[in-house]
């Protein structure tokens, strides 16, 4: 349920509650499935951690580091070194999170894509990027020890040394959500991020 001011995947109040749970357990209801992502620290070859992700991986600076260095690869292809305050990859889900606050673009829940959005970029034409959600992200930190900090949808996380790769890809695991019968996707952004009504 979403208490909260900005919380984008539920548009159910304290009010409601109740009706709809009532609602949902006579099967008036619809069904939301949300793809999960996985996020693995690779470290001198091997996993060093795990993570499954509803919204996002975030690599960030510590409060030690000025700016942090991470090389970042698709498929394999390299896309672009970057210098930021960090490095974010979101699910759909979480292009309404922490992505949208960097700049992203909000991306439709049902759009096959993983999005790479960089937190402050040192340069000013580094945009985020959308990629398919079959492709395989490899953020490789060049960073000291202790100056870039890997955290899952903002609840957990792990330090990450100098040359620990973080991948990141679509997982086989989804989420399924129970959405109100009346209320759209266009619906919840118009009255979260108070879009203007005819």
């Amino acid at each position: 349920m979403n208490v909260g001011g900005l919380g984008f995947l539920t548009a159910i109040t304290i009010e409601e509650l109740y009706p709809e749970l009532e609602r949902a357990l006579r099967g008036e209801h619809r069904v939301a499935k949300r793809k999960l992502m996985t996020a693995e620290v690779v470290r001198d070859g091997k996993v060093a951690a795990s993570y499954e992700a509803l919204n996002d991986a975030v690599l960030a600076k510590t409060d030690l580091a000025r700016m942090i260095d991470l090389d970042t690869h698709v498929d394999d292809q390299f896309v672009c070194a970057y210098k930021a305050d960090g490095l974010i990859i979101s699910t759909p889900t979480g292009s309404t999170a922490y992505s949208l606050s960097a700049g992203g673009p909000i991306i439709f829940p049902s759009v096959p894509a993983l999005c790479i959005t960089p937190i402050c970029p040192h340069m000013l034409t580094n945009r985020p990027v959308l990629v398919p959600e079959t492709s395989v992200i490899r953020v490789t930190s060049h960073g000291p020890d202790e100056t870039v900090y890997l955290t899952i949808d903002g609840q957990v996380g792990t330090p990450i040394r100098e040359g620990d790769a973080v991948v990141c890809r679509s997982s086989n695991h989804s989420l399924l959500l129970i959405r109100p019968p009346r209320m759209m996707f266009f619906d919840v952004l118009r009255q979260k991020l108070k879009w203007g009504e005819r």
